[in-house]
């Protein structure tokens, strides 16, 4: 019997590794769902509903850990009592320091020129940066190179702030 504290791999009967196969773990989530969500308990009493409750809330957040890949990472970085401490650990290696300048410098000059263009390519290169790390990435975790794994997880979320931020300036840009 499932508890309220195993982890989420448990959760859906899946094994810990970080490629998860979505199309499993949709039909785990699913199944798990179908069994404490709480219409099925609306006739029980309060304590149950409750218990319903706290369960298909925990199933909620651990599938939207699983299936997000870099909280999946981040997640199991941190089963294996590592913080990746995206917060107070901004240490990365100067190259990526220097991309980043490089990046952020792309993204100013391209929206003061209303270079819409410009703005696409840097997401797409963005987008393509991300794939490429997120292979890296996988590889770090299921080989426990945690301490790599923790700083391409810091490097990751870097990128999709940008990206996000690109695209914001597109979306701005579009609808001037």
């Amino acid at each position: 019997m499932a508890t309220l504290n195993d982890s989420h791999f448990d959760l859906f009967h899946l094994p810990p590794v970080y490629a998860v196969d979505q199309p499993t773990l949709d039909d785990a989530y699913r199944t798990v769902q179908a069994q404490v969500h709480p219409d099925r308990f609306a006739a029980a009493g309060d304590a149950q509903r409750r218990i319903a409750m706290q369960w298909a809330t925990r199933a909620n957040e651990a599938y939207q850990t699983l299936r997000d890949p870099l909280k999946r990472a981040r997640y199991m970085l941190a089963l294996r009592g590592v913080d990746v401490g995206a917060e107070n650990n901004t240490a990365m290696e100067p190259a990526f320091l220097m991309q980043q300048m490089e990046w952020r410098e792309s993204i100013e000059d391209a929206a003061a020129a209303k270079n819409l263009g410009a703005l696409e390519a840097l997401l797409d290169e963005l987008r393509d940066e991300e794939r490429i790390r997120f292979d890296k990435l996988a590889a770090l975790i299921d080989s426990h190179s945690d301490q790599a794994a923790g700083e391409a997880v810091r490097q990751l979320m870097f990128i999709e702030r940008v990206a996000s931020e690109t695209g914001a300036q597109i979306e701005k840009l579009e609808h001037a």
